[in-house]
């Protein structure tokens, strides 16, 4: 399956860096639990998932080029990487690469979200993000009114961190 290789060559990438190979895993798991309870197509399920696996790929060339890794940089230089790891995968469709492309190039912008995947991708990085990061209540309350949209990810957050 091309989750499971995707899952073994992103920790490559990330070798010796098991906080990002975690952050990964859990964006990947959280992602997939929403997509299948808000009843993703098997398509768009299929490009979640290597989605939300790869979402980070812009963070070790961003710290290398600039010695930085902000959203912008994420999203600017993920695109390059995902693309090139994807095309060893004569399995993945081009109008695949393309979209899981244009969600890694815009994993950190939260307007114009045009998708249940794009939606549902911001939502997992969040409910990860929100712990790793010890956001307090306050904050983790106005993503949520401001970014979440589906039942389950609301659901999720809400009992993750009781607001």
């Amino acid at each position: 399956m091309i989750n499971d290789e995707l899952i073994i060559r992103m920790t490559e990438f990330y070798s010796e860096d098991p906080k990002r190979i975690q952050h990964f895993l859990k964006v990947y798991e959280f992602a997939h639990v929403i997509g299948v309870k808000e009843g993703l197509d098997a398509g768009t399920q299929r490009i979640l998932d290597m989605t939300a696996i790869m979402h980070d790929i812009g963070i070790r060339p961003s710290e290398e080029k600039y010695g930085r890794c902000d959203g912008k940089l994420q999203e600017q230089e993920g695109p390059a990487y995902a693309r090139n790891l994807l095309s060893e995968f004569p399995e993945v469709a081009a109008e695949e690469t393309e979209r899981i492309c244009y969600l890694i190039a815009h994993h950190h912008t939260y307007e114009n979200v045009d998708g249940i995947d794009y939606r549902i991708l911001l939502e997992a990085d969040f409910l990860v993000n929100a712990y790793e990061d010890g956001l307090d209540k306050e904050a983790i309350i106005h993503f949520r009114d401001k970014v979440f949209e589906t039942k389950t990810g609301i659901h999720l957050l809400n009992t993750m961190f009781g607001v």
